[in-house]
């Protein structure tokens, strides 16, 4: 399994646990971790890429000498194809022997987009993922044209693009100070992420704004922290776990070479209604 983003954990988990019940060797790349130990008797072997295209290919290379049968990548960018039978997850490129599991980002963008509209906010900021995230031009190229499909003004000095892949609110913070540095009024910020948007809402309250009193605020993913955050996120949900089940079924699909029917998976968020949004009393 090859990893870019240790804030996956649960595709990371469920892809595991379902390959685990298989015979035959989990290997594991990852972001931030590197270390080796057995799961219910088969070996694993964790490494660190942080998304540097050299250490990538170096350790899809040291796992094709481990003997392993497949790859799941999760948050890489990927260019070209593995020799072995792969699923990206998520996956944005048609490439040879590669399933992608995507999420559909163009309803993502919607329901974040509905949301606010329907709590009358018109002038809104947005957050662009970084560029080594490889949902980040996807979703924001679905973002722009559902914006306009709606009717969403979507002002330059308003749109802020994230420069790291910092995996704590820090991601945010700063881009969340330039944002109110620039004096252009927004009453909502469609973060690119639940990370970003924590560490905005940070930077808001920082500056004295209230959130969601003077600035509601929707996130991106639903992670753990999203629920248990000041004031709670509301966020649109990628259904990690079932992403991580399929990915590891349709990997153990492909190595026993049994039909498959699609080349990408589409999987449909959904969106969860907190406390970071409330609507608009101008």
């Amino acid at each position: 399994m090859l990893l870019g983003d240790v804030r996956h954990a649960r595709i990371r988990h469920e892809a595991s646990r379902t390959r685990e019940r298989a015979a035959g060797q989990l290997d594991l790349i990852d972001h931030e971790l590197g270390h080796a130990h057995d799961i219910c008797g088969k070996h694993r072997v964790s490494v660190a890429h942080r998304h540097d295209p050299k250490l990538l290919e170096n350790y899809s290379h040291l796992l094709l000498d481990r003997g392993v049968e497949g790859f799941i990548t999760i948050d890489t960018i990927m260019d070209r194809p593995l020799p072995l039978p792969t699923i990206a997850v998520p996956g944005h490129l048609r490439l040879k022997n590669v399933t992608n599991v995507v999420l559909n980002h163009r309803t993502g963008a919607r329901l974040a987009l509905r949301h606010l509209l329907d709590l009358g906010h018109k002038d809104i900021a947005f957050m662009k993922g970084a560029h080594v995230s490889p949902d980040s031009e996807d979703r924001w190229h679905c973002i722009c044209e559902v914006a306009a499909e709606m009717g969403v003004r979507m002002s330059s000095g308003l749109v802020i693009q994230l420069e790291s892949d910092d995996p704590t609110p820090h991601l945010g913070y700063p881009f969340a100070k330039k944002l109110l540095a620039r004096g252009r009024p927004f009453t909502a910020l469609f973060a690119y992420n639940d990370i970003s948007a924590i560490g905005s809402i940070r930077a808001f309250q920082e500056s004295g704004l209230r959130v969601p009193e003077d600035i509601s605020v929707v996130g991106f993913d639903d992670i753990h922290e999203a629920s248990f955050s000041v004031p709670r996120l509301t966020t649109v949900r990628q259904p990690l776990h079932e992403m991580g089940v399929l990915a590891a079924k349709t990997l153990l699909r492909r190595i026993k070479n049994e039909p498959q029917s699609l080349e990408d998976i589409l999987i449909e968020p959904r969106l969860i209604v907190r406390e970071s949004t409330r609507q608009l009393n101008r």
